[in-house]
């Protein structure tokens, strides 16, 4: 077993993390404060290759491997969650369906502009009443003539809103299965298609700097052409991009939890009480080894399932372990790092806070730890 990485996985690690210190860590807390998507920052990103990182040269990507996607993803969750929200969702659930379902039309229309960073893309897949029970989304798509006609609404959509915005992949019910449950097939929606109405969120408690959209369609009216793969293979395609989604979700809390573990050590170290630094007292150094111990491991699960999955090997069951520890050892360290930090974690001119805040859509977002677990039963036979 080797466990050291490639020459070109250290460059991008030391590339990335170059990047994040230099131009996202000065604007983090502002965008954070106002809640504004930095659609420069996001260009730079574009431009370092964080978009379209595993998809094929061929249609503009990057051609490199997942470890090599959650190595970047963890760079930048390690100094904001709100830019990783963006290049998650972008590589995992925009780009991915287009690029694992899309035929090779679909596939030369859309990706060259998404792995450029010209455009953003959707996944529209949660709703009001669909959130951990995604098989029960009401969104309809009925077939007339030449042209789907949807209607239904979709709600924290990630990308789905912004300015460059150029479309959404909408899980929707297409008809009835022999079984009498819902049939479901994915449908692409081009921004500026009448009936289809983007709306931004705002009132969030994270990923404040990240865009989130609210989706809604009447009598939305795309060609018949845009359905994403076979009829009724919605469910399955949904089911594959969790799958692939939850270790992008799990680079986002690994990655979080490095950095609210290297901001507790910097500040412990520094920090005085009764003449000494508090890193001194057993009890705060049994805080930050605890944090040392979990982020390691987190480390290892995440990244077996990441070569998993590039070796072609069956990786559901470590990816839902990994999303679900690398969330839980962001929580974990957030809540160290802020009673490290004592009444200043409290404050916003510390970004432990903000990290504190951000962590807590990781245990929810892309089947919750409860989901999560469920997944894990299933596979171990439970």
């Amino acid at each position: 077993m080797d466990f050291n990485l490639t020459m070109e996985q250290e460059m991008l690690r030391d590339s990335v993390r170059d990047f994040a210190e230099t131009d996202i860590k000065p604007v983090a807390r502002e965008l954070d404060e106002k809640e504004e998507f930095s659609l420069e920052t996001m260009q730079k990103m574009a431009d370092l290759g964080l978009f379209g990182v595993f998809v094929s040269p061929e249609y503009g990507g990057q051609g490199m491997d997942y470890v090599s996607y959650v190595i970047a993803t963890e760079e930048v969750a390690r100094i904001d969650g709100s830019h990783a929200a963006t290049i998650a969702a972008e590589n995992s659930l925009g780009i991915g369906p287009l690029y694992y379902y899309g035929n090779e039309e679909q596939k030369k229309k859309y990706l060259p502009k998404l792995c450029s960073g010209e455009a953003l893309w959707g996944f529209g897949l949660t709703e009001a009443n669909a959130g951990s029970d995604a098989g029960n989304a009401k969104t309809t798509a009925e077939l007339d003539g030449d042209e789907w006609v949807i209607n239904g609404s979709k709600i924290f959509i990630t990308n789905a809103a912004s300015e460059i915005t150029s479309g959404v992949t909408v899980l929707c019910r297409t008809g009835t299965r022999g079984d009498g449950r819902p049939e479901l097939s994915c449908i692409i929606v081009e921004k500026g298609t009448p009936g289809f109405t983007a709306k931004e969120m705002h009132g969030k408690m994270m990923w404040r700097g990240s865009n989130t959209g609210e989706l809604y369609f009447k009598d939305c009216r795309v060609p018949k052409e845009n359905l994403l793969g076979p009829r009724g293979n919605g469910f399955y395609q949904m089911m594959e991009t969790l799958d692939g989604g939850r270790l992008s979700i799990g680079a986002m809390g690994l990655g979080g939890a490095q950095g609210c573990f290297d901001m507790a050590i910097k500040y412990s170290n520094e920090r005085e009480q009764f003449g000494k630094p508090i890193s001194k007292f057993q009890v705060n150094a049994f805080k930050l080894a605890d944090m040392a111990v979990e982020i390691e491991c987190a480390r290892l699960l995440l990244y077996k399932a990441c070569w998993l999955r590039d070796n072609e090997k069956d990786f559901g069951k470590i990816a839902a372990m990994a999303k679900l520890r690398c969330s839980e050892v962001m929580h974990m360290c957030a809540n160290h790092a802020v009673q490290l930090f004592g009444g200043y974690g409290l404050m916003k001119e510390y970004d432990v806070e903000r990290f504190y805040r951000d962590q807590k859509l990781l245990e929810i977002g892309e089947g919750t730890s409860e989901i999560q677990r469920l997944v894990i039963s299933r596979h171990i036979g439970a």
